[in-house]
């Protein structure tokens, strides 16, 4: 599974700068990467692993502004066609993840 958080914050005050960098801040902390400015992602192996990611963004939405939460399948992620320019980029492939039992 992929989830993608996808957000438009407010930025128009120093205040405002400082809660979207934060929430950004706390992306990063949880193991997302960033995929565009205001979109994140990041691969979990399982939909309950996905589920706590979702939980934990959810948790830390800043009180103003528009944020989107995604989950898809790492086989919908790899139909993506990406493009630099008109030059067309292999879509990133999962992160090693090691599982300890």
């Amino acid at each position: 599974m992929w989830v993608l958080v996808f957000f438009d914050l407010p930025t128009d005050t120093k205040r405002d700068r400082k809660v979207a960098a934060g929430f950004r801040k706390k992306l990063l902390e949880d193991g997302f990467a960033m995929f565009q400015f205001s979109i994140y992602t990041r691969f979990c192996p399982s939909r309950e692993n996905a589920d706590v990611h979702i939980r934990r963004t959810k948790i830390n939405l800043p009180p103003k502004g528009k944020v989107g939460i995604m989950a898809i399948t790492d086989r919908q992620f790899g139909m993506m066609e990406i493009f630099y320019g008109k030059k067309k980029q292999d879509t990133e492939p999962p992160s090693q993840q090691l599982e300890l039992f």
